[in-house]
Parts: structure tokens; sequence; C-alpha cells
């Protein structure tokens, strides 16, 4: 399995609507692992993120608000790709390692881009 990830509005009463991707868009965060062999690893954690190691105990979701502080994150990450490749590899190499986390970090990116034209959040479940 693998984490998905997606746009969100809330409606009026709260609800949360998860907006449609196209079939031939990839919307992945990586695998189910990656809660906590990635994105909550203690190298991403030593990096400061806040809202991606929340995946090692459940579902996130970056409110409306939220999202251009969860936007940096996500550049902090990037910024420092080999990093944190290096410090979450296993059992790949760096370089078998680093492209799909690269490739997410693009897709989360992306996702945060869309949330903020529309005044969503961004969920990763």
């Amino acid at each position: 399995m693998s984490l998905t990830v997606e746009v969100f509005v809330r409606k009026a009463d709260g609800e949360l609507r998860i907006l449609d991707v196209p079939d031939d868009v990839f919307h992945s965060g990586g695998f189910e692992s990656w809660r906590t062999t990635v994105w909550g690893s203690e190298y991403v954690r030593s990096l400061g993120a806040r809202f991606l190691p929340g995946l090692a105990e459940q579902d996130l979701y970056v409110e409306a608000g939220d999202v251009p502080e969860f936007r940096r994150e996500v550049a902090v990450l990037r910024s420092r790709l080999d990093e944190v490749a290096h410090g979450t590899q296993r059992p790949r190499t760096v370089e078998e390692h680093r492209h799909p986390i690269e490739t997410r970090l693009g897709i989360i990116e992306e996702s945060c881009r869309k949330a903020l034209e529309i005044g969503g959040g961004v969920l990763i479940w």
C-alpha cells in the first residue's frame, strides 16, 4: 500500500470534501512504511519537521491556515534531499532512495500549491 496525497476543502458545515484527481495523475506520498521510516524518522524530525512526522501516528490533515508552514517544511526537506535520503535509507542505496523521496516531495509541494490557490488543505493518508 502507499500513502495518498489529496487536496481538500471544508464545507460550511465543517465536512471535508476531497477534490478529484485525474486518473493519470500520480499522487503517492510514499510507501505505507514511510510513515515511520522516512516522514516519521528521527532524521526528518531532527531537521525540525513537525507535520510529516505526525504520519507515524495517524493520517495527516493540514488545514488551510497551516498550508504555508507545511509548504516551508517540505521545501526544507527538498533543500536537504541528499541528507534526507542518506539519513533514512534502508535497505536501498542513497542514490536509489533519493529519487522516490524527491518525487514524493514534488507531489506534496504541488498539492500545497493547489491548496493555497483554493484556500484548501492537504491530506496525506
